[in-house]
């Protein structure tokens, strides 16, 4: 994937509009459940991941080919993502009632699945706490422990991707992880 996207890279260098918009195609999904996973909120997950494709199309000329344009990316967007986090706090959360709606929050979008009532129910309560207690953790364990758990990156493309060093990078997930075991270990509070 990655020779096919620097061939993309090489047309839009050159002018060619549509080549990017095959690139965003490729990786529009991935990115927005980057966001999604950092910030917590469709809306401002979709914002952010447009804002990321966005910066990548106006900085293309900086893109080093032979990086992966993966980790440059998601570079991008997880900077985007810790600017929002730093200038608005959430004030909502992924199970407040959706304004115009009757009882609806964003958890009633999940397709639902084969399991019983009572089953998805504790299901849903616990991603609905370790979503809340991932969003309470701070900036920069909250960055490493999405890559690292939920997108499932590398240690390497973590270091890349936040620009830290691998031990530094070790060391944040570390403690975000020891940080998320005290919270769950907690009564829920919200």
């Amino acid at each position: 994937m990655d020779a096919l996207v620097n061939k993309r890279i090489k047309q839009v260098l050159k002018g060619d509009k549509d080549a990017f918009a095959e690139i965003v195609d490729l990786y529009q999904s991935k990115l927005f459940q980057v966001c999604y996973r950092m910030l917590g909120n469709r809306h401002e997950a979709e914002d952010i991941a447009q804002e990321a494709f966005v910066r990548a199309y106006i900085n293309i000329h900086t893109f080093d080919q032979k990086r992966k344009f993966s980790t440059w990316l998601y570079r991008i967007a997880t900077n985007l993502c810790i600017d929002r986090i730093r200038k608005k706090k959430p004030d909502y959360h992924l199970d407040a009632e959706v304004a115009g709606t009757e009882g609806l929050n964003m958890y009633s979008q999940i397709a639902a699945s084969e399991e019983l009532p009572e089953e998805e129910l504790m299901k849903l309560e616990l991603q609905d706490r370790i979503q809340y207690e991932i969003s309470r953790l701070p900036d920069k364990y909250r960055s490493a422990i999405v890559l690292k758990y939920m997108e499932e990156l590398s240690l390497q493309e973590i270091s890349e991707i936040l620009e830290l060093p691998l031990g530094t990078v070790k060391t944040r997930i570390h403690r975000g992880r020891e940080a998320l075991r005290k919270q769950l270990s907690k009564q829920p509070n919200f």
